[in-house]
């Protein structure tokens, strides 16, 4: 190719001639110029074969100048390789190295050195799509005031103005008016335009997700602290879709052979690119809107043949006026084949019936370029994403918005408007309504007298009336391409109605037509119109089949395709999953602390002096607990406000016990459970006020306990007040616990009665400690012990736990971690979520059913009458004792009856399966027991007190007995000091 620009007029277009751009294709060099895109330059350099298909390796052609181009795919290579993307979007950078690919991408092994990263924004009125519909748009709303956020995928605005920069719109020429909008938005303060974005989803409330890909994308080593995508997540009080439409392509056979192009496609590289894609040009179309196309080619330099599927006696303006144009004109008529297979080499025509049948000798006309349209296809993906209705418009042949969904407006050819006169004004009014709809009504409506055109006739002003013309029929169908990226022909659709399919989402399935990187974008609507003609026969009228009655596909996000990486953003590498630390991390890691992770969560999991292993820090530590005082760094734990009047009914429904009438400034420990009664997690939770509730979840917990919170709230419950905040980061809590944590506690809170008769167990209380900082101070315990937990803004965290570390000094203040917290809570049975319950344990396993309410309902309560729940053997939590007491089992270990073994001996394994009676969870060395022991769910467990079983761990089996579940302290003497 080199600098061949064989094809480049010698005036026009958007691109800048003063910047040359040299790039390589598969090896070649290449040049175009700046605004180029990769298939602009090779069609300018005459490239017009782009590649083989992906499974017939036919030759394949640019059909569009846009995402929705199957054919013309390609990888960039650079510090970041990138396949399977549009040639016909892909902006030509210096140096930019392209391979065309045969459909196939290639994953970059490497390391993506790029940054990635996401931008929250609300917004009043945000508008999708900047042609004359969403400039309008955009430019109406911004100058009521309001904040306006403009979307263009595009790396230029104008849209369909951009092809045809000479049209006159608002009384200047296209181009001018674009950019004198595009001055207008960037100038005003409260408008950001995004080029280069597109809004891939659209969500309840008008959440839209965009990506947006910025500047330097492609080629060369990403500038440090340069974000090569950017997903922009916006919230907007109502949104303007101006998303435009796609033309169809026609079937007929070879329809895929290189040189054959969409009308508008063409229009686009003569307007826009200045390239002229073919000298000897047939234009067949079904509408009006191929005329502008035709003499587009014609004022180039091309010679031209208009054929066209209606018959002359159906009215079309156009066509009226390219006759008096002199340009030569076939109504009636259809291209029915391609000369040709790398190259068009000439097209064939004949006359064709009502059925699209031929029904003369065809002739065949010399052509190095066949454009094609059949039509136009509304972008109703982001309407039909929030569920918005379609309806079939037979005279424009295509599926329109049947009304705009809640907080939306729509603008111009999404909704069957071509005419841009009429785009313009429909724009003005969708900008000024959704301005007003968001609370600013600017200074009204104003005149919009080119928009009051009867909206029939303002629709059909660009496309005239379209003739349903699907396929071209003759031959065997196996060259009459539906999918051009799939390989998927008129042969494969017969194939698929032949055994039985009769949906069109099984259709495409079958056939994988739609599965693309196009996703459908030009095949779907055709194979709707093929399934009219295969199908026609079962029509309950007895009639054809409307595209209507067979419905479309679903339109998923995403619009076009979005990397992972983009989706991912910061979130990798290091940040992948970011650990979290508390306030007094620092104090931990001079301490010497040992850390394990938690969630996210960095925690101290035990803190080892010189000399020591972890076994005797952890023995020292529990030994601190039982007999002395200890505090632990307990901020990790899940925190969530509840606020409203129902606050306290909605807590009755998540826990199996009673939470209405607990009374302020008391706690509760409660349990949640699933609707099937499992357990799903606990905590204690605080009535700080009549309409307030504090409550605390498992640290890993957490998010998934918000976030249940919230599904029922929202989707089961509306009807209640209640509002749901996670507060885990806004408050630090220190556990101080051990027999002597009174006088800790005396000495930060001197103002405070902590006697045993003054504050009661799961009681809390406001105060103000000796160094000045507010606090809420609880009597919780998940030790056993007496214990307290202060609570304190985040940013005093640290010094309060300082602060306690000096008041316990001279008792032996020992600072523990999770390893002991687990010691002491197993000793005394309390169970952790996720650790000693796996999904099938209900409250009555752990033998808590002093903690699911008799007479209230709440999630899971139905369950427990099931017989699943209350026959037959279930897991139940106890303890076990190892014969040998220095043993400490391995957590996972199963648990099997002695006679299991049927004679073994003790070497290697049993030859047969042995059933397991359950197995243990949970599994420590206890200071305050002298020994070994753990926690198991065993089938009947409860029943078996005193049995001994076999556990089974690293080929070997060991003797264990089985033990009530509280092995330390059962009558809970110790709890109040």
């Amino acid at each position: 190719m080199g600098t061949d620009q064989t094809r480049r007029l010698g005036a026009g277009g958007a691109i800048d001639r003063s910047r040359p751009v040299e790039f390589v294709v598969d090896g070649t060099p290449c040049t175009g110029y700046a605004g180029d895109t990769v298939a602009s330059a090779l069609l300018a350099a005459g490239r017009v074969r782009v590649g083989d298909s992906i499974y017939l390796s036919r030759p394949r052609g640019v059909l569009t100048a846009g995402v929705e181009e199957p054919n013309a795919l390609v990888r960039v290579s650079g510090a970041h390789d990138e396949s399977m993307l549009p040639a016909t979007t892909v902006e030509i950078v210096p140096g930019m190295d392209v391979t065309l690919l045969t459909g196939i991408g290639v994953l970059d092994q490497r390391p993506d050195p790029a940054e990635y990263d996401t931008m929250n924004v609300h917004t009043d009125v945000a508008v999708v799509g900047a042609g004359p519909a969403g400039l309008a748009a955009a430019r109406a709303a911004a100058a009521t005031g309001a904040r306006v956020v403009l979307f263009e995928q595009d790396f230029l605005l104008g849209g369909s103005l951009l092809a045809d920069p000479g049209q006159i719109v608002e009384g200047e020429p296209a181009a001018n008016w674009v950019e004198e909008v595009r001055a207008e938005l960037e100038a005003a303060p409260d408008v950001t335009v995004l080029t280069r974005t597109t809004v891939f989803g659209s969500y309840d409330s008008n959440y839209l997700m965009a990506l947006e890909k910025r500047g330097e994308q492609f080629g060369g080593t990403p500038r440090p602290g340069f974000s090569r995508q950017r997903v922009w997540r916006v919230s907007s009080r109502r949104v303007v879709l101006a998303t435009g439409a796609i033309e169809r392509p026609i079937v007929f056979a070879d329809n895929d052979v290189p040189g054959v192009m969409l009308a508008s496609a063409v229009q686009a590289y003569l307007g826009r690119y200045a390239v002229l894609p073919g000298r000897e040009a047939v234009v067949f179309t079904t509408n009006d809107s191929a005329y502008d196309t035709a003499h587009a080619l014609r004022a180039a330099g091309a010679d031209v043949t208009v054929v066209d599927a209606r018959e002359e006696s159906e009215p079309s303006a156009a066509r009226d006026r390219a006759a008096e144009a002199g340009l030569p004109i076939r109504s009636g008529s259809a291209v029915i084949g391609i000369d040709g297979t790398t190259a068009v080499r000439a097209a064939w025509v004949v006359p064709i019936d009502a059925a699209g049948r031929p029904t003369g000798e065809p002739d065949r006309i010399a052509a190095d370029l066949v454009a094609v349209s059949g039509g136009w296809s509304p972008a109703v993906h982001l309407h039909s994403q929030r569920h918005g209705a379609l309806t079939w418009d037979d005279e424009l042949a295509g599926f329109m918005p049947e009304t705009p969904v809640r907080d939306q407006n729509l603008a111009g050819a999404v909704t069957g408007t071509y005419w841009t006169e009429g785009c313009v004004a429909e724009g003005r009014r969708a900008g000024r309504s959704a301005a007003a709809a968001a609370g600013f009504p600017g200074t009204g409506e104003g005149s919009d007298t080119a928009g009051e055109t009867d909206p029939a006739a303002r629709r059909r002003a660009r496309a005239g009336s379209t003739r349903q013309l699907w396929i071209v029929r003759e031959g065997s169908y196996d060259t009459h391409i539906v999918d051009p990226q799939r390989d998927q022909t008129v042969a494969d659709v017969l194939r698929a109605t032949g055994a039985g399919m009769r949906s069109v989402e099984h259709i495409k399935r079958y056939t994988s037509i739609g599965t693309g990187v196009d996703q459908g974008k030009i095949a779907d609507v055709t194979t709707i119109g093929l399934l009219t003609r295969t199908l026609g026969h079962e029509a309950s009228d007895g009639g054809r089949l409307t595209p209507g009655e067979i419905g479309t596909t679903t339109f998923r996000a995403p619009f076009t395709p979005v990397a992972f990486a983009a989706l991912a953003g910061r979130h990798r590498g290091e940040l992948f999953d970011a650990a979290r630390t508390t306030p007094a991390h620092p104090w931990h890691v001079a301490h010497g602390a040992v850390f394990e992770d938690v969630g996210q969560w960095k925690r101290p999991w035990y803190y080892p002096r010189d000399g020591e292993d972890m076994d005797a820090a952890v023995a020292r530590e529990c030994r601190a607990a039982r007999q002395g005082v200890a505090f632990m760094d307990a901020t990790t734990l899940g925190k969530i406000e509840i606020r409203g009047a129902d606050a306290g009914e909605f807590l009755n429904r998540v826990y199996t016990n009673a939470f209405k009438k607990l009374p302020v400034g008391k706690g509760r420990y409660g349990v949640m459970c699933t609707p099937d009664g499992m357990v799903f997690d606990d905590g204690v939770t605080l009535r700080l006020a009549e309409d307030r509730y504090f409550m605390t979840t498992t640290t890993g917990g957490a998010a998934k306990v918000l976030d249940w919170l919230e599904e029922w709230a929202q989707t089961e419950w509306p009807q209640l007040d209640v509002v749901f905040t996670s507060v885990t980061e806004q408050w630090a809590t220190t556990a101080v616990v051990g027999p002597r944590s009174r006088e800790v506690i005396a000495r930060i809170a001197p103002n405070l009665d902590i006697s045993r008769e003054g504050f009661g167990f799961m009681e809390f209380r406001e105060t103000v400690l000796a160094s000045g900082i507010p606090a809420r101070i609880c009597r919780i315990t998940f030790s056993g012990e007496l214990a307290f937990e202060v609570n304190v803004a985040t940013w005093y965290g640290l010094k309060v736990w300082e602060d306690i570390a000096a008041a316990g000094a001279d008792l032996g203040i020992t600072p523990y971690g999770t390893e002991t917290m687990h010691v002491l809570r197993a000793e005394k049975a309390y169970p952790i979520v996720g650790q000693d319950t796996d999904g099938t344990v209900t409250p009555q396993d752990l033998g808590m059913d002093w903690i699911v309410s008799k007479t209230k309902d709440f999630i899971g309560k139905r369950s427990y009458s099931r017989r699943s729940h209350t026959e037959g053997s279930r897991k139940q939590l106890v303890s076990v004792l190892p014969v040998d007491t220095s043993l400490r089992l391995p957590e996972g270990a199963q648990l099997v009856e002695p006679d299991a073994l049927g004679g073994y001996t003790g070497e290697g394994l049993p030859a047969r399966p042995v059933p397991m009676l359950g197995h243990v969870t949970s599994s420590y060395h206890s200071q305050a027991l002298g020994r070994s022991f753990g926690l198991a769910l065993i089938k009947d467990g409860r029943t078996r007190i005193g049995d001994t079983v076999l556990a089974s761990f690293s080929g070997r089996f060991a003797e264990v007995r089985i033990d009530e579940p509280v092995l330390y302290d059962k009558e809970g003497a110790r709890r109040d000091g």
